[in-house]
């Protein structure tokens, strides 16, 4: 029930479809004879999509989800006994389709793993991804997902592969039960976890309540840094991308909170702090 409400909200809330509701709203104002409020409607829309698209609120709203974890020593004994990726990097509808690999803006996902998998010979491969669409169904991303990584040199048998999962939620909840059954799973074992840097807080947060220790490795950056802080957008729909990719993370993050999915509303690296609300 939570991911069918999610997705519903989502779509009404997101800051693009807002914009497009508050224009449209305008328009059919001033077409059925309330043209002075239609006019300020439209007005007001077509001014946030100049503010919104333009401005560098994307980057602000997002940099704090970047920068809140660090990447994991690769370096620091003792080497990881596995690697856990997460979905999201793959258009799977349009790859199953196609019968070839799609990958996204996230598709490092996939690629940092594969990386990381040649560097810990010795590590196991979890990769956790289901079908999350609504409207159109495929097969699962993790079916994808272990195409791709074939072909980029891990072996099959080294691949853990969970299919159900629809949220991020779901990725550590079945996750954790999948590495249980066989048998990799342990309180010395260390897991690197392998996502979008962006989506890192809300993902450490994710597992760490379902009693997972995971040591981050962000990838997908999709800024430089703080020096990216004020820097604005040449392109509207890059602008408008930017912030409803972080808007979706702070109403992540939030809605996990409140629903017990994580203990902190802004997980942190360390364990026992974080923003409390």
């Amino acid at each position: 029930m939570f991911f069918y409400l999610a997705k519903a909200v989502w779509f009404v809330l997101q800051p693009s479809t807002l914009i497009a509701l508050l224009i449209g709203y305008g328009a059919i104002l001033i077409w059925t004879g309330w043209a002075r409020w239609g006019r300020r409607f439209v007005s007001i829309g077509a001014i946030l999509l100049l503010v919104v698209g333009l401005s560098p609120l994307g980057n602000v709203l997002i940099l704090p989800l970047e920068d809140r974890f660090t990447r994991a020593d690769l370096d620091r004994p003792p080497a990881p006994a596995g690697l856990i990726i997460l979905g999201g990097a793959e258009n799977r509808l349009v790859g199953s389709a196609r019968k070839a690999p799609t990958l996204n803006e996230a598709g490092e996902r996939l690629l940092e793993g594969a990386i990381l998998a040649q560097r810990f010979p010795d590590a196991k491969v979890a990769f956790s991804g289901g079908d999350a669409g609504i409207l159109y169904k495929s097969d699962s991303e993790a079916q994808g997902a272990a195409d791709i990584l074939t072909r980029l040199g891990v072996s099959r048998d080294r691949l853990i592969l969970e299919a159900n999962a629809r949220d991020t939620y779901e990725n550590a909840i079945y996750l954790k039960k999948e590495l249980e059954g066989e048998g990799t799973f342990g309180p010395d074992a260390r897991w690197l976890l392998i996502t979008s840097a962006y989506h890192m807080p809300r993902s450490i947060g994710a597992f760490r309540q379902a009693g997972f220790d995971v040591e981050p490795r962000p990838v997908d950056y999709r800024t430089r840094g703080r020096q990216d802080f004020l820097k604005p957008f040449d392109k509207v729909s890059e602008g408008l991308r930017r912030v409803d990719t972080a808007t979706r993370e702070w109403v992540g993050l939030l809605a996990y909170w409140l629903t017990g999915r994580t203990n902190v509303l802004f997980p942190s690296p360390d364990r026992t702090g974080g923003s409390q609300g």
